[in-house]
C-alpha cells in the first residue's frame, strides 16, 4: 500500500511513522505528466496561470476556447522564462474557473517545462466559482471528489493534482461555505498529503484557516497563505512563520516595488525558508479577442533580483526562494510497506 504526506516534516515522519515493515522509498511530486523525483523539480514559480475564464461556475466551459489558440499565445512565454532557468510551474487556475489539465500537458510536452495542476473549490467573490453541489455537500464528501481525483486522476485521462487550490471570502468569521472547503482541504490533506493553498489575502482570514485545520490536527505547515502580500501589518508574517504557515508573495508579475520590503523583513527576520514567491501572471482570456494582453513570467528575474541583490541578497537566498522551498512544500513523501 502507498501512502503520501508532506516534504517538509519528513525527518518527524521518518521517525514516528514508520516501522520495521516500511521503506522510505523516494519523494517526488505530481505533474500533468505524473510523478517525478523531487530532485527533478527545480527553479520553480509556485503561483502562474496559463489560462482563466471568470464567466462563472455555470456557465465554464472547454467549448469557449479553442486549445490550438491558447498554445499559440502562450508557448512563446513559457519559453521565454524557461532561459532564465523555470523547470516547474504550477498552474494556479482552479476548477470552474477554467483549469484544464489536458491543455496544460500540451503545454508542457512543448515546453519542456514541468507544470501541476490542482484540485479543490474556488470559494471567493461570493461562491461565483462554485458548483452547486459545493452548497450542499459535506466537507467530507467534497472531500471525496477530490481525493478521487488525487487517486484516480481529474476526468478521464489519469492527470493528478499536485496541491489543492481552494479560496476563502476574507471575512471574520468565515462564512460557512468557505470553512466548508477548508475543512474538506484538510481532509483530503490528511488523505493526500497534497499541501492546501487557499487564495486569501489578509491575515484575519488566513488565521482562521489555519485554525480549523489544527482543530483537525494537522499542522500549519500543511497551509500555503496565498496573495499574503495583500497583509500590510507585517507582524502578522512573523505570526505566520511562528506557526510554521508557508507565506506566498505572488503577485509580482504586476509591480515590485512592495515586495522588496516584505523579503528584506523576512530574511531580516529569519524566516525566509517560509516564503514562497511568483508572478500570478498570464493568461489567456477566452472572453477576449486573441485572449486579450498576456503578463509575462519574467518580472523576477529582469526586476526583483537585480533590485534586491543591490540590496545585500545572496545566490543563496534565491536557491532557497526559487528552488528549496517550492520543493520542501509541495513535495509528497512514498512508503512502501
Amino acid at each position: 500500500m502507498i501512502k503520501t504526506v508532506t516534504y517538509s516534516l519528513l525527518l518527524g515522519i521518518i521517525i514516528s511513522c514508520t516501522n520495521p515493515k516500511e521503506e522510505v522509498t523516494s519523494f517526488y511530486f505530481n505533474s500533468v505528466s505524473g510523478p517525478h523525483p523531487i530532485d527533478s523539480m527545480g527553479l520553480t514559480l509556485i503561483h502562474e496561470h496559463m489560462l482563466v475564464d471568470f464567466i462563472g461556475a455555470d456557465s465554464v466551459s472547454f467549448d469557449r476556447y479553442h486549445r490550438d489558440s491558447v498554445v499559440k499565445k502562450v508557448l512563446p512565454y513559457l519559453l521565454e522564462v524557461r532561459h532564465f532557468g523555470v523547470q516547474t510551474i504550477l498552474d494556479c487556475t482552479p476548477s470552474f474557473l477554467g483549469k484544464d489539465p489536458e491543455l496544460l500537458k500540451i503545454l508542457s510536452e512543448k515546453s519542456g517545462i514541468q507544470i501541476l495542476t490542482n484540485t479543490g473549490y474556488y470559494g471567493a467573490v461570493d461562491g461565483k466559482y462554485l458548483p452547486d453541489h459545493a452548497f450542499t455537500e459535506s466537507a467530507e464528501e467534497l472531500a471525496a471528489r477530490w481525493v478521487a481525483e488525487f487517486e484516480q486522476g481529474i476526468g478521464d485521462r489519469g492527470i493528478k493534482p499536485g496541491f489543492i487550490k481552494i479560496s476563502v471570502n476574507a471575512e471574520t468569521p468565515l462564512r460557512e461555505v468557505d470553512a466548508k472547503l477548508v475543512r474538506a482541504a484538510g481532509i483530503t490533506h490528511q488523505k493526500t498529503g497534497l499541501r492546501i493553498a487557499s487564495h486569501t489575502g489578509p491575515w484575519s482570514a488566513a488565521a482562521q484557516e489555519v485554525a480549523i485545520l489544527q482543530s483537525m490536527g494537522i499542522d500549519p505547515s500543511a497551509f500555503v497563505w496565498v496573495h499574503a502580500q495583500n497583509e500590510t501589518d507585517f507582524e502578522n508574517f512573523q505570526k505566520a512563520a511562528d506557526l510554521g504557515v508557508w507565506i506566498s508573495w505572488d503577485g509580482i508579475g504586476w509591480e515590485q516595488e512592495s515586495y522588496i520590503d516584505r523579503l528584506l523583513f523576512a530574511k531580516e527576520n529569519g524566516f525566509l525558508d517560509q516564503v514562497l514567491i511568483s508572478h500570478d501572471a498570464g493568461w489567456f482570456k477566452p472572453e477576449e479577442k486573441n485572449g486579450g494582453e498576456f503578463q509575462p513570467f519574467t518580472a523576477i528575474f529582469t526586476d526583483l533580483i537585480p533590485d534586491l541583490d543591490a540590496k545585500g541578497f545572496t545566490k543563496a537566498d534565491w536557491k532557497m526562494l526559487l528552488i528549496d522551498n517550492p520543493k520542501r512544500a509541495f513535495g509528497l513523501q512514498q512508503i512502501e510497506k
